[in-house]
């Protein structure tokens, strides 16, 4: 069934209370994945006993069609498709294809560990996904297998990247979080690494996702502090905002080797311009990356409910949201419950 493009006067964009348009939606596939980032599933919580979702648990791909579906009815435009690790959830290619089929989606992008990678860019690509971001915390391989909880090296993640390049991607990035005392020291030496190359690098400022990852304030390295390191051995100039809602604040180098990205959560929060609606792979809907809950949309679809109920449906949940967590973060509101990263993705 289609709908009226929601920028059109039958279908004006869906905004909350805060006045915030719906033109992002963000669909995990699964909560599992091969690493276990202290930052995200620490071993400790995350082991071997622990209780992952069911296949029966998660959603179709047609059921996640179905959402996307009602989802751009009501304004959005760009779709991620996030974990856990999205490669591990099989035949995920035709999952894309299905989403890059939808009329109104302008842009389909994908994060991942990379990991996967080799064997999965080019049909990735070939079924319509635009852009990949992949997460790289250190090229120091020590520094990686601990942070991210298993014994692997970094050239298996850059492997991942080439085979992107490879694949015919145009646009890909990579995502740093940075930890104090982990790896600040590793900055520079992925600055250096990426410039030049056409990848763009991200430097993410870590977050109190959940309440498993040992998240204090402390551990945060504020995004000026990186920036000015990298401006002292490059000079940088900054960049406006392609569009409302855009999380990385962005800055060129000076000489025409790229670019570089830094995403202040903690710092300088971005609430105001969030335009994300995020799908979990049961079925749940979250109105922000630090909810406490989500909105079961499940049984609607299971009950066999058509693409305009679900679009009323998250009319509905899209309008009273008014979450703007990062602006009003303590050190005492980061440790009440949250939904964990890996459930919904970053």
């Amino acid at each position: 069934m289609n709908f009226p493009n929601a920028t059109s006067p039958e279908a004006p964009a869906t905004r909350d209370r805060l006045g915030r348009p719906a033109r992002d939606l963000r669909i995990s596939v699964t909560d599992r994945c091969n690493l276990r980032c202290a930052y995200c599933m620490p071993e400790e919580c995350f082991g071997s006993d622990y209780a992952f979702l069911t296949r029966a648990d998660l959603l179709t791909f047609e059921e996640i069609a179905r959402v996307a579906r009602a989802a751009v009815s009501l304004g959005v435009r760009k779709i991620r498709v996030t974990g856990g690790e999205p490669l591990l959830r099989k035949d995920l290619p035709v999952l894309v294809g299905m989403l890059s089929a939808i009329p109104g989606v302008e842009d389909l992008a994908l994060t991942t560990n990379g990991l996967l990678l080799p064997r999965l860019a080019a049909p990735l690509h070939a079924a319509g996904l635009d852009r990949v971001t992949v997460s790289l915390d250190s090229l120091d391989d020590a520094t990686l297998a601990r942070m991210s909880g298993r014994p692997i090296a970094a050239a298996e993640v850059l492997a991942g990247i080439g085979a992107a390049r490879a694949a015919g991607f145009k646009t890909i990035k990579v995502n740093c979080v940075v930890q104090r005392g982990e790896n600040e020291e590793q900055v520079l030496p992925l600055a250096s690494y990426f410039r030049g190359t056409g990848v763009t690098i991200r430097f993410i400022e870590f977050m109190d996702t959940g309440t498993r990852n040992g998240w204090r304030l402390d551990t945060v390295v504020p995004s000026s502090e990186l920036r000015d390191a990298i401006h002292a051995r490059y000079p940088l100039v900054p960049v406006a905002p392609a569009i409302r809602g855009e999380v990385a604040r962005r800055y060129r180098y000076a000489d025409g080797q790229g670019e570089v990205g830094f995403i202040t959560s903690v710092t300088q929060p971005f609430c105001g311009d969030c335009t994300r609606l995020r799908l979990a792979p049961d079925g749940s809907v979250y109105t922000c990356l630090f909810a406490r809950h989500g909105h079961p949309l499940k049984p609607l679809l299971r009950a066999g409910a058509g693409e305009r109920d679900i679009a009323d449906w998250l009319r509905g949940v899209w309008r009273i949201r008014d979450d703007r967590y990062s602006e009003e973060r303590t050190e005492e509101t980061a440790g009440r419950d949250k939904v964990e990263m890996h459930h919904i993705g970053g």
